[in-house]
């Protein structure tokens, strides 16, 4: 009887085991097919937004901007210029391929052919949205368009525009215009950094503008447009509530830890250090947290440790899988 129990479980398992080894087989491709579903999704969504901010930096320049003769910053500025003395807004898609292509096309070893590609693609779109636009907007005059003849409001939105559209096309691994890339290539052989390059040439773009049209009014008021740009770029990249990081030197390490912990719910790294001065042993506690919270975090700290010295950071972004 034992023997033939013991046979009748050997069966069991052996008829068990394939099951199991189907299943084992089935997840890795389950999680396979998942992973490429997610990969195609980050695919379809990066150039639909490429697509996006072309369209939307086009707006910008088109609605705005070119109907009342001021500038965008970098390539785009330029092309506009351009358009404006050979006599006709059909032009500027032309020169928009014609001075960024090339640029992108030069800095391909340094930025890679993934960044390179969307940049492109980028301007490729954002050159034909111009071309529908204006074809759209030829026979109504400023005064139909959406700010009309406001040369501050048409600064102002236009540089909104213009910069979301830029910021789009950054954070989603292009860019608007070549201006950053000739900066990056040309900055370290000047000995300059990569925005005083960009400023310098900006500030000398809006001077020949001037010289060219015997006025300087709209080239200054080009110069809001280019800083509302930028304030709008940085906050697409950036978001408006950046992180902020704290490193807090204290004799309290264990306490202070377990007291924000409590308190902010989120992971803190305690890193070893000495004493510049004092060669003691030091506990340095690095901690993210929003601007918002940045109050409490300090009576915390200081209500548990006075003498703490707390060093406080922006963080442009924060990547974790937790």
């Amino acid at each position: 009887m034992k023997k033939q129990k013991s046979i009748t479980e050997e069966k069991t398992v052996n008829e068990e085991l394939p099951k199991e080894e189907v299943t084992n087989e089935e997840l890795p491709k389950a999680e396979k097919s998942a992973e490429k579903k997610k990969k195609r999704g980050v695919f379809f969504r990066k150039w639909l937004m490429l697509t996006v901010a072309g369209i939307v930096n086009a707006t910008g320049i088109t609605l705005f901007l070119t109907p009342v003769h001021l500038y965008d910053s970098g390539m785009s500025g330029t092309a506009m210029l351009l358009a404006q003395i050979t006599g006709g807004d059909s032009w500027l898609s032309l020169f928009l391929l014609c001075l960024n292509v090339p640029l992108f096309l030069y800095g391909l070893s340094k930025q890679g052919k993934t960044f390179t590609l969307c940049a492109i693609y980028s301007v490729f779109v954002y050159s034909l949205a111009v071309m529908v636009i204006n074809g759209i907007v030829a026979d109504k005059g400023p005064e139909s368009l959406p700010a009309g003849t406001d040369i501050l409001l048409c600064a102002v939105f236009g540089g909104l525009l213009s910069g979301a559209g830029s910021g789009l096309a950054i954070r989603y691994g292009g860019a608007m215009d070549g201006m950053e890339v000739m900066a990056v290539v040309f900055a370290k052989k000047l000995g300059i950094t990569v925005g005083t390059f960009v400023m310098a040439y900006n500030v000398l773009l809006y001077a020949v503008c001037g010289i060219v049209t015997q006025s300087f009014i709209l080239p200054l008021y080009s110069i809001i447009t280019y800083f509302v740009a930028l304030k709008t770029i940085d906050f697409i990249i950036d978001g408006l509530d950046r992180a902020k990081s704290a490193m807090i030197i204290t004799d309290m390490p264990d306490e202070i830890c377990k007291a924000l912990i409590s308190v902010f719910q989120t992971g803190i790294t305690k890193i070893r250090a000495t004493g510049g001065y004092s060669n003691a042993e030091k506990t340095v506690v690095y901690f993210v947290v929003n601007r918002f919270q940045v109050p409490k975090m300090k009576d915390i700290v200081h209500t548990i440790d006075p003498k703490a010295y707390i060093a406080i950071t922006e963080v442009a972004d924060v990547f974790s899988n937790r």
